[in-house]
């Protein structure tokens, strides 16, 4: 099966396994039920079921698959690593993010800063042990990648807590790359245009050269031009899944 035709696959199996979903495993919202139209809770209840699947298991399997056709070896999803790291260098991590979170702290981030930071921490002879789990992970030329994928919006939390893999990730193997992806901008074609607050302390999304939105992060997948690769599959594939859909409304509404 060619990348094209895998593509496409993925995008069907989300559109279908949503519809399966809800059809095998209807929910009661009474409030939602008393308070909005049949029609805006059904259609409602079908995009976020939708939207679920396609961050957290299409985007990851097609993120692998890109990766795989265009070189990348060992492919890993969810791949676990371990390893020790200076418990000095450890706990600065934890006290860096901590200030980061910080209105006023005077903190500032910027990625490649930080690691030489850090890099710089003389050891003490102690270890912390770590267990990291990377969304996707694989080789090319000869180096690690490591990505934490995110939905386009991500709550502090999350960005904190892919932050710190991110950065110990990057310290325990200094030859590595490690990314904050975002599979596409909400606010334009542009990094420069994302303007999402929460997490904008954590990273600068604008400059770090760890964060990949949209665009960025397809093509460092799969070469350039693979963003408009994946979005003209999606565009022809677009009214097949659009159909799927309609019959599954006359069928439930």
């Amino acid at each position: 099966m060619d990348i094209a035709r895998i593509v496409r696959h993925e995008f069907l199996s989300c559109a279908t396994e949503t519809i399966k979903r809800l059809e095998d495993e209807p929910g009661k919202m009474p409030f939602h039920e008393a308070l909005l139209s049949k029609e805006a809770l059904f259609w409602s209840r079908f995009e976020r079921s939708f939207s679920t699947s396609f961050g957290q298991r299409t985007i990851e399997r097609l993120s692998a698959k890109i990766a795989s056709y265009s070189g990348a070896t060992n492919v890993i999803p969810q791949n676990l690593v371990s390893f020790n790291i200076d418990s000095d260098v450890h706990n600065a991590v934890i006290h860096h993010l901590s200030a980061l979170r910080r209105k006023n702290s005077g903190a500032v981030t910027n990625w490649q800063e930080e690691l030489n930071y850090f890099r710089s921490i003389q050891s003490s002879g102690n270890v912390v042990n770590v267990t990291i789990r990377s969304d996707l992970y694989y080789i090319r030329d000869n180096t690690h990648h490591f990505y934490s994928i995110k939905t386009v919006k991500p709550n502090i939390d999350q960005t904190v807590e892919a932050k710190k893999d991110l950065l110990l990730l990057s310290l325990a193997y200094p030859d590595s790359k490690a990314y904050f992806g975002l599979y596409y901008n909400p606010y334009g074609e542009f990094r420069e245009q994302y303007i999402w607050g929460p997490p904008r302390r954590i990273f600068n999304f604008h400059t770090d050269e760890s964060v990949l939105i949209g665009r960025d992060y397809w093509n460092n997948l799969g070469g350039n031009g693979t963003y408009e690769f994946i979005m003209g599959i999606a565009q022809e594939v677009g009214p097949e899944i659009q159909e799927l859909i309609r019959q599954y409304g006359i069928r439930n509404l």
